[in-house]
């Protein structure tokens, strides 16, 4: 009945103001949804009774728009991107191509992305969970300004980080934009492992401590095998921040259209970079290379989500068999 008021009131206001915004539409819809709902249920119960109901209602229809959001964000790029998608698209790069030639591809960029995200990857983990083993485990003297460095990072522009580091190593190098992509990743990783330390109960540092295991050892022992999954998570987190940047990669690695296999001499391509240099081109054969290297780009992370997902509940399952 709420939802059928709402769409009589839509429908009118429509035809009598000549109303053709359909997001207005849909939200008038919504409110007077609500409205009506919240009435009916005061009617028929206590107010409590409504204003819970009511609040239920209005956290479900949220999470129901941003799912739907997502779901159409993601069908929109499949739409765009699908049909230029083919095997050769990550095997050649642009090297030899034209604008409007057929053929052509992203390999150049996924061998970039990978190398950038790689190395980032590699220094950026290991320093920002010590960093967060020291906050929350050992809490010593710097750890207030570590902290405060820290939320600072979290704040950073991506093109202040990019400009920082043309600055202080000018030219274009992969190894560059490594360096940019982990001046972000840094305070996601700090931060969420810090809060994923925080959810280990005190009772397992209290019993291994009090069986005359040194603070290392219990750390390296049971903290940081206890919070894997956490761990897992917030590395993810940090790998999808940096494989969509944009910024930073444009004023360290420039970008290129071949191929590059050395990140430490010459311009190197991203994916990020690959969208968003062919995107803005008048040219349809270039917007749609754009928009297959989107899809692509949305296909990466979701295989590197759904592996880390497998990897980790098998080491869930077999730290319970323990």
């Amino acid at each position: 009945m709420a939802l059928v008021a709402g769409v009589h009131l839509a429908i009118l206001l429509r035809f009598l103001l000549d109303w053709h915004d359909l997001l207005g539409t849909a939200l008038l819809v919504l409110l007077v949804f609500i409205v009506v709902h919240y009435l009916i249920v005061r009617e028929r119960s206590t107010p409590e009774v409504a204003i819970d109901k009511t609040v239920t209602t209005v956290m479900w229809t949220i999470g129901a728009g941003v799912v739907a959001i997502l779901v159409w964000m993601v069908s929109f790029v499949a739409a765009k991107g699908v049909h230029r998608l083919r095997w050769s698209f990550v095997t050649q790069d642009l090297n030899t191509v034209g604008p409007s030639d057929p053929g052509g591809g992203a390999l150049h960029a996924l061998i970039g992305t990978a190398e950038q995200v790689g190395i980032s990857t590699l220094f950026v983990i290991p320093i920002a969970v010590l960093t967060a083993v020291y906050l929350h485990e050992l809490k010593g003297r710097m750890s207030g300004l570590i902290r405060f460095i820290v939320d600072a990072l979290s704040g950073l522009p991506s093109i202040v980080a990019g400009l920082l580091v043309f600055t202080v190593l000018p030219g274009f190098a992969g190894y560059k934009a490594s360096i940019a992509l982990g001046i972000l990743a840094i305070p996601i990783v700090t931060r969420g492992a810090e809060e994923v330390l925080r959810t280990v109960s005190d009772g397992l540092r209290e019993s291994s401590l009090a069986l005359g295991a040194p603070q290392w050892r219990v750390v390296l022992r049971v903290i940081l095998p206890t919070s894997q999954a956490g761990l897992v998570t917030v590395t993810l987190l940090a790998v999808a921040r940096m494989v969509g940047e944009t910024a930073p990669v444009v004023l360290t690695a420039f970008g290129s259209s071949s191929v590059n296999k050395d990140p430490l001499h010459g311009a190197q391509a991203s994916l990020s970079w690959f969208v968003y240099d062919l995107i803005k081109v008048p040219n349809k054969v270039q917007n749609d290379r754009a928009w297959a290297g989107a899809l692509l780009l949305l296909i990466i992370v979701l295989i590197v989500f759904i592996a880390a997902r497998v990897a980790l509940a098998r080491s869930e399952r077999k730290l319970g068999r323990r």
